[in-house]
Formats: structure tokens, sequence, C-alpha cells
């Protein structure tokens, strides 16, 4: 699995990110913030495998899930080793 894959030129993990953000403007926090990363990442991930070509099996819908999935828990850990690289000891 590459993560090179950019719609319009934006890659999709910097796009879960940014809406996870979002996310805490309005409020969201802690665990809930994880969950909300995982939950756009499968969107995204499934609409992303979609447009290449709609899955005729369940291997297809299945990857593409798993994709999904992939997509939101990567973008969550980046953005913890961010956050916890920006702020040494507040981990």
């Amino acid at each position: 699995m590459e993560w090179n894959e950019v719609v319009n030129g934006i890659p999709l993990i910097f796009v879960v990110m940014g809406l996870v953000e979002l996310a805490k403007v309005f409020g969201a926090n802690g665990k809930l913030l994880t969950g909300i990363s995982v939950g756009i990442g499968l969107a995204l991930g499934m609409l992303y495998q979609i447009s290449l070509g709609v899955p005729v099996d369940f291997a297809g819908w299945f990857g593409a899930a798993v994709y999904g999935l992939a997509l939101g828990i990567t973008a969550s850990g980046v953005y913890s080793a961010i956050r916890n690289a920006a702020n040494p000891g507040q981990g």
C-alpha cells in the first residue's frame, strides 16, 4: 500500500487530518478525535477506492474498507506523532 494517493493534487491523508482538526474546532477531543479520524478515513478511503472502480465482489469491498480504515488510523497516528514531537513530555 502506498500513501501517495492524491485527489486533484491533495493527498488524502492530509484531507483526513484537516477534517479532524475541523472537528476539534467544534469541540471534539480525546478519544472521540481518534474515532472521527477512523470514520473519516473509512469514508474517504472507500470513496477513493470506488472512484477507481466499483468493487464487484466481497474481496473488493473488503479491500476498500480495510484501505479506508488504514487511512484513518494512519492519519491519527501521524497527527499524534507530530503533536508529541512538537510538545515533548506532554504526550
